[in-house]
């Protein structure tokens, strides 16, 4: 028989603490967005994903990979980046099936729009509320809640 993991007060009040904490800042940044006309959040990780791996692109199942979306969510809204041509989809030479996802010029500027009032959020919400050393305590921390652990 396996014995149940009970977590202590401390670790319930940290993980309640960092769930609040979690949606309310990207509640916050998805409102700047939406304030400024720009696309929700998730487009800008799929552009900022995209743009990253350059010239070359990604495959779907690798987006899924980075961004952590599942595999529905990503197609509708590959699609939905594609109709509004900030993504294009191209043939993959040895899999007469398979695709590779490109950011276009049209999403690199979105990106960029998008970034100067989420990068705002940022400095705002977090940067301007905590030290450098918190900020580096706090990164630390929840890097080893990470899976793997982050190594950065």
């Amino acid at each position: 028989m396996t014995e149940k993991a009970t977590p202590s007060s401390e670790a319930i009040k940290a993980w309640a603490r960092l769930m609040r904490v979690s949606r309310q800042l990207m509640e916050s940044a998805e409102e700047a967005l939406k304030a400024a006309g720009l696309p929700p959040l998730a487009w800008y990780d799929v552009l900022h994903e995209l743009a990253e791996a350059g010239e070359g692109g990604l495959r779907p199942f690798q987006l899924i990979e980075r961004t952590l979306f599942a595999q529905y969510n990503i197609s509708r809204l590959l699609a939905r980046l594609e109709a509004d041509r900030l993504v294009e989809k191209l043939p993959v030479a040895d899999d007469g099936r398979g695709q590779t996802i490109r950011i276009t010029a049209n999403g690199r500027e979105t990106r960029r729009q998008m970034w100067a009032v989420y990068g705002r959020s940022i400095a705002e919400l977090v940067g301007a509320k905590l030290s450098g050393e918190e900020l580096t305590m706090v990164s630390a921390l929840l890097g080893r809640l990470r899976q793997p652990p982050a190594s950065d």
